[in-house]
């Protein structure tokens, strides 16, 4: 959350006690599922999408639900570890249809 602060997003938390009807009332692929789900400008954010990646979606706005980042990668935002390295990533881009697409590479 402090990564999306800092990069000037306005960030709200809410806590549930079940997550996964989160998810499905959003339609996140249960292959894509992360531990955070967030909403932006009426897209879904699973997991740890940098900032700039949500911000490239709000831009684009592509015919989409939304954008994941499967697992948690170390070195995407908020899994930074000091002298470990970062590992590659993708960021999918999935659909309505549970279509599924690399969007960014990081």
């Amino acid at each position: 959350m402090d990564h999306l602060r800092k990069s000037g997003f306005t960030v709200g938390r809410r806590d549930t006690a079940d997550v996964g009807a989160i998810k499905r009332k959003h339609g996140v692929p249960p292959a894509l599922e992360s531990c955070h789900t967030a909403l932006a400008g009426g897209y879904v954010v699973e997991g740890h999408v940098p900032a700039d990646v949500i911000q490239q979606l709000l831009r684009e706005r592509p015919t989409i639900v939304g954008l994941a980042v499967p697992g948690m990668p170390l070195g995407s935002p908020g899994m930074e570890a000091p002298g470990q390295k970062a590992q590659p990533y993708d960021v999918i881009a999935f659909d309505a249809r549970g279509t599924s697409r690399i969007y960014a590479r990081r």
